[in-house]
């Protein structure tokens, strides 16, 4: 072959060689800037999908305090739960609850006209209409103040107490309750109803959402003749069965004599401790007159101390008459083999118990005497 033609078919073939490189480079090139575009398009997608994290972690953070807002607000001093304390005090110390009034107007009926049985429970009638009228106390003697509360599970009881306080100190400035709490030691009464004891406040925990709330306001005079006692009781040759326990709750009876303004109503525990067995004593006052224990010898022997005492002659405020007793009920604790205790607390005819339960917001739902 000539040379000028292989010259050719080499410069022929080095331009093939330089296309197809430059083809190569274009194509490189092309791929890389659909890389770099795949790597800005990847890029702004995990921007936005942190933008979007960072929005519903504002957002959560703002349901949060939302949710942490509303629990403060329940469990804070607020004013809603203040004024359904406020309220359960003042009725609780000027309306006597239907169940007492009842069995009260029931006992003036059995009384015998124009005796002075018949007189004092008139009195007590009066005594009742005019507080409720007048929204005044039941009686000068307030009492001990004493709430039981139940509540739902993690509620922050210090809340409450420091709300309860301050609903105390209210209703007695208010006149709802008398200025009744005397330092033991100086016998100065400088505070209003507000003192170690005072008020007595006791937390149970419960499986509801709501509250539920119990008041006693529970004299003095009818606190001074309860009783204790340790048995075999040998004075009264009472030994430790309920006919052993019969004769000591009639004999408490017998010794109180009128005091403590009777007719009254007799919270009995069998058993505990001598503090358990008080606390129990008092807690049986709660219950209502007409309701009925569940325990068959209970409820015989209630009905008995009742209809037994009624028959001993004592009367209202200790005159003589039908109406010793309006109620009594008994529960029971267990003891140590050691110890047989039977406590009795007693109530006066100014049967100061009411309860409330209240709903989410705080406010009463429902009465419950």
């Amino acid at each position: 072959m000539p040379a000028k033609k292989k010259a050719i078919k080499k410069k022929a073939t080095k331009k093939k060689v330089a296309k197809k490189a430059t083809k190569k480079k274009v194509a490189k090139k092309k791929v890389a800037k659909k890389k770099v575009a795949k790597k800005k398009v990847a890029k702004k997608a995990a921007k936005k999908k942190v933008a979007k994290k960072a929005t519903k972690k504002k957002a959560t953070k703002k349901t949060t305090k939302k949710k942490v807002a509303k629990k403060v607000v329940k469990l804070n001093t607020d004013a809603e739960l203040f004024d359904s304390i406020l309220e359960l005090i003042k009725i609780t110390s000027t309306v006597i609850p239907d169940d007492v009034q009842k069995v009260i107007l029931e006992s003036l009926a059995r009384e015998e006209k124009n005796t002075t049985a018949e007189y004092a429970m008139n009195i007590i009638k009066s005594n009742i209409e005019i507080a409720k009228r007048k929204i005044q106390p039941l009686c000068q003697d307030t009492g001990t103040i004493i709430f039981y509360v139940d509540v739902p599970k993690g509620y922050i009881q210090s809340d409450f107490v420091k709300i309860c306080h301050k609903a105390v100190v209210k209703a007695t400035k208010l006149g709802y309750l008398r200025q009744n709490s005397v330092d033991t030691l100086t016998g100065k009464n400088e505070t209003m109803n507000i003192g170690p004891g005072h008020p007595s406040i006791h937390f149970h925990e419960h499986n509801k959402e709501t509250i539920d709330i119990r008041l006693m306001l529970k004299g003095g005079g009818c606190e001074n003749v309860g009783a204790q006692y340790a048995m075999p009781y040998n004075a009264l040759e009472a030994g430790r069965d309920l006919k052993g326990v019969r004769k000591v709750i009639l004999d408490a009876v017998q010794k109180a004599q009128g005091k403590g303004c009777g007719p009254g109503v007799l919270g009995v525990c069998i058993g505990g401790d001598r503090g358990s067995g008080y606390i129990n004593s008092k807690e049986q006052l709660f219950r209502k007159l007409d309701d009925e224990n569940k325990v068959s010898e209970l409820r015989d022997l209630e009905k008995d101390i009742v209809e037994t005492a009624n028959k001993l002659g004592i009367g209202p405020m200790g005159f003589g008459g039908k109406t010793t007793l309006l109620g009594c009920k008994i529960g029971t604790l267990n003891r140590l083999p050691a110890s047989y205790y039977v406590s009795v607390s007693y109530m006066c005819w100014a049967y100061r118990r009411q309860g409330v339960t209240l709903d989410k917001s705080l406010k009463i739902k429902k009465w419950l005497y």
